[in-house]
């Protein structure tokens, strides 16, 4: 059984603060025990970034690269552990664990390197000279549903930056950010630059975000935690970084390919078993299609047949903990009692007798503005929403206060380009195209603030300094 421990300036700390048990949540067996950081650790893990900022922050570019890379290295070398590791805490299907949870914090990391080795001139305008600079210690705070991934797409830009960091990694899964401790080190991270605190939102998460030492806060989670972490950071005016929640949109235009539509958006939908923030959530489809896609929708939600994480034919696992599971029944058995029409799954679908499951879900005839199409449910739950036309499409897909991520579908991409640039969303995705680690992610509204990945996500660790000289020509 793993213990996780404070790790402050190279050393790891067990404290005699009450423990905090790790659950499978396929089995509900207790797999590892967070030993939660006192304040005074908190303290110290602070003042331990702030003093290796002094030299971390004046290695060069090509030096953090070389370190960055030879950590990416490192996570392919551990990619079946780290896989095996979320599966157990977070109970992702090991395939989708290997292949997503694993594999995307190496892309992260990559596209961090690939902007550190860019030969870039200096920029100027006029007789300035402008300068990204460090912006000196970041205070991490990371969830539980992709906490590899998550705790890499801070760490790496900020580590990119010439930025040192103080980690708070979710109780709730725990596992895979301990493999990371260990191979930061390893790929030539020096001690103090990076720290780790441990404990619950509202003790240690609120001690580091408030600390008046901390520059730059970089909070992934609910949109109610983003709105308080962004309170508390104000105090000591840092800089907020937030990836909160979202109800994305697959937009599916009256030219699209129906099957090929609805069957990546019900696997987008369902991806990590629904606990996705920037899950496609709502299918809007044309209402004179929509029995034929809500057949085609019920048709895929069949095949995620809730098993075993550790099978790897199982496509639906568990859902991270029993609260999370009673949440998303909760809000299914509001949406049948509202009436809203199910047509798929629901708190009745068979699933394991062990561990947290809920089963697919389809909602069909719904509502843009029911609570089921506009309050994030964070579980295996599809809403399919008719409209009568493109307008009353864009309409719906911007019919809550999320704006994160959605899709557009129409056989003219610029036809789907025109209706992706009406969507209030930070990324749209056209005709299923992949992510790319390399562009900007982040949201707009109550979707957060800010960009992580690549160069976008290291300008949110640097400041800005503009350098004046009389005469640029003799610089």
């Amino acid at each position: 059984m793993t213990d996780c421990l404070t790790l402050v300036g190279g050393r790891r700390h067990r404290t005699s603060e009450p423990p905090i048990a790790v659950e499978n949540p396929a089995t509900r067996a207790t797999i590892a025990t967070v030993h939660p950081s006192t304040p005074e650790l908190v303290e110290a893990a602070v003042a331990a970034a702030r003093s290796a900022f002094a030299e971390w922050s004046r290695s060069s570019p090509a030096d953090r690269a070389k370190v960055l890379a030879t950590l990416s290295g490192l996570l392919a070398d551990r990619e079946d552990d780290l896989a095996r590791a979320i599966t157990a805490d977070v109970g992702t299907p090991i395939t989708l664990a290997r292949r997503v949870q694993a594999a995307l914090p190496r892309a992260d990391v990559d596209a961090c390197v690939a902007v550190l080795e860019r030969d870039l001139e200096p920029e100027w305008i006029g007789h300035s000279r402008i300068a990204h600079e460090p912006a000196g210690v970041v205070a991490a705070v990371t969830p539980w549903n992709y906490p590899l991934h998550q705790a890499v797409l801070k760490i790496a830009p900020a580590l990119a930056a010439g930025c040192t960091v103080v980690l708070k990694p979710s109780e709730v899964a725990p596992l895979a950010t301990e493999i990371l401790m260990d191979l930061l080190p390893e790929a030539g991270v020096p001690d103090g630059v990076m720290n780790l605190v441990h404990g619950t939102g509202p003790s240690v998460g609120e001690a580091l975000v408030g600390h008046p030492d901390v520059d730059v806060v970089s909070f992934t989670g609910s949109t109610a935690a983003g709105r308080r972490v962004a309170a508390l950071a104000a105090a000591n005016l840092a800089r907020p970084v937030l990836e909160l929640g979202g109800k994305s949109a697959s937009v599916v235009l009256d030219d699209a390919d129906l099957t090929a539509a609805v069957t990546v958006s019900v696997a987008n939908c369902y991806l990590n078993g629904g606990q996705t923030c920037s899950a496609w959530t709502r299918l809007i489809v044309p209402r004179a299609r929509h029995d034929e896609a809500v057949e085609i929708a019920v048709a895929q939600a069949a095949r995620f047949v809730p098993g075993d994480p550790t099978d790897p034919a199982t496509r639906l696992g568990p859902l991270v903990s029993a609260a999370q599971r009673d949440r998303v029944l909760g809000l299914v058995r509001a949406a049948v009692a509202d009436g809203t029409r199910l047509v798929f799954g629901g708190v009745d679908h068979p699933v394991p007798d062990k561990g947290h499951y809920v089963g697919p879900t389809v909602f069909a005839d719904v509502s843009p503005t029911a609570p089921i199409a506009t309050e994030e449910v964070f579980g295996p739950v599809l809403t399919v929403i008719p409209v009568d036309d493109e307008d009353a499409a864009v309409a719906a897909a911007n019919a809550t206060p999320y704006g994160l991520h959605g899709a557009v579908w129409s056989a003219d991409e610029d036809r789907a380009a025109a209706v992706a640039a009406r969507l209030r969303t930070g990324q749209v995705d056209v005709n299923g195209a992949a992510h790319n680690p390399a562009a900007p992610f982040g949201g707009v509204g109550a979707s957060g603030l800010g960009r992580e990945s690549g160069a976008y996500g290291i300008a949110e660790y640097t400041a800005t300094k503009a350098i004046q000289f009389p005469s640029r020509s003799s610089r």
